[in-house]
């Protein structure tokens, strides 16, 4: 990004926050269903916090925050600069209002253009290395709000929409599927190069400190779906005692399967005998053909051995999207749910659909290092015990679809627009 022209992205990623919500009717800003999702109102005041905090208190001469408390309220989990409030009580924070959080965006914005106009400060090249990393952590925001707010109204048994549904649209060219279904592209594996060699905020591209060091890796042989697994194959699954065979199962997704007794994925419904499924546009029939969505990484793996294969690595999937026609789509705010396969790519549905578990635990790189103070706990001190997905979601904004990126959950988690592509040996 050229240094002119970081403003007005700061700009307008701001006001792309605030322009997801204009559908909200106030009592949807406070939702919060469970412990791991966020209401609207607190994404929008976090996100003004990581710029006051990073940028604005060190660097801004004369800065004064609107609220000392608000340094409590919204910090999310960052030790280095204080306490935090509660995570499962942020629904009770009625107060600050709606009106005075948005007042504390505008407070933030009018400060951070001063602070990004000031084109001579001493530490300008630390301003912008942060000011970068500010705009991509609003930017994933922006895909948690989504995230959490289709739980949140999920929990309402009136299944209330956040976009009305849109009218009846041509159907995109389905993809012609062989003979199984799907095909299988195969990958000759070696030695391949995985990762980035941008460090961090302060090169000219950008990336994430966990996308790198670049290092390279061997592969065996291997083969990877050309498309995402289907609704209707899942079903397959069901239908054949798949949530009932504890044969497919890891032994902690068996135990968390009989603990919270799922038999379908989230979000799906039945209703006079008809296949449902919750989406932000609320209730809506459930299509066999779009790719199969909110899967946990257990359930995951346990249909790839139902269906004799496996979950790629991260590596395998990071290795084959390189070799790819260039396919990342923009973030379509009308979409914001995956779609059939559609293209003539041999790889399709990489990016911009959903989220694809691997079978790689989600751990540093090779010569990885946190950064200094309390900024570098952004992403390494998550590194243990959970899994690594791969290629951006129908809700995912434009610049986070790259075949680097690693995004990372817990495997019992399934809020997330995540879905699988299966992989199998040579």
């Amino acid at each position: 990004m050229p240094e002119q022209d970081l403003l007005a992205r700061y700009l307008h990623t701001r006001e792309q926050s605030t322009r997801a919500c204009q559908p909200l009717l106030i009592e949807d800003y406070g939702l919060q269903a469970e412990a791991f999702t966020s209401p609207p109102k607190w994404h929008l005041a976090h996100t003004s916090w990581f710029f006051e905090t990073f940028l604005l208190v060190p660097f801004l001469a004369g800065y004064r925050t609107p609220n000392a408390q608000y340094q409590m309220l919204f910090n999310s989990y960052y030790n280095g600069v204080g306490q935090q409030y509660a995570r499962p009580q942020r629904g009770l924070l009625s107060r600050p209002t709606l009106e005075e959080v948005s007042a504390y965006r505008a407070h933030v914005d009018s400060a951070m253009t001063s602070l990004l106009e000031e084109s001579g400060h001493p530490q300008r090249h630390e301003i912008i290395a942060r000011s970068r990393l500010g705009i991509e952590h609003e930017q994933q925001h922006q895909e948690l709000f989504y995230t959490d707010l289709k739980y949140s109204l999920f929990a309402n048994p009136l299944y209330p929409a956040y976009l009305d549904s849109p009218g009846q649209s041509a159907p995109a060219k389905p993809h012609q599927a062989g003979s199984g279904g799907f095909q299988w592209r195969e990958f000759a594996g070696g030695l391949v190069e995985v990762g980035t060699a941008t460090k961090g905020t302060g090169d000219p591209g950008f990336a994430f400190d966990n996308e790198g060091p670049a290092h390279s890796v061997y592969l065996n042989p291997y083969a990877l779906a050309d498309r995402l697994v289907t609704n209707a194959e899942y079903q397959a699954f069901i239908a054949d005692g798949g949530y009932l065979r504890p044969e497919f199962w890891l032994a902690d997704g068996w135990a968390i399967l009989q603990e919270r007794q799922w038999r379908q994925p989230l979000y799906w419904l039945e209703r006079d005998g008809r296949p449902l499924q919750f989406t932000l546009r609320g209730l809506q029939p459930r299509d066999p053909d779009q790719p199969l969505c909110h899967l946990s990484g257990y359930e995951a793996d346990a249909y790839a051995s139902w269906a004799g294969a496996r979950l790629p690595t991260e590596f395998e999937w990071e290795a084959a999207a390189r070799v790819q026609p260039e396919s990342a789509p923009d973030f379509d705010p009308a979409k914001l749910h995956p779609s059939p396969a559609a293209g003539e790519n041999p790889l399709l549905q990489l990016y911009g659909d959903c989220w694809q578990w691997t079978g790689s635990a989600y751990r540093p790189y090779p010569g990885f290092r946190a950064g200094e103070g309390a900024i570098g706990e952004y992403n390494g001190k998550f590194m243990a015990n959970q899994w690594v997905l791969r290629g951006g979601s129908c809700v995912s904004q434009q610049g986070h679809v790259r075949c680097t990126y690693r995004n990372f959950f817990y495997p019992h988690d399934r809020w997330q627009f995540s879905g699988l592509r299966l992989a199998r040996d040579l």
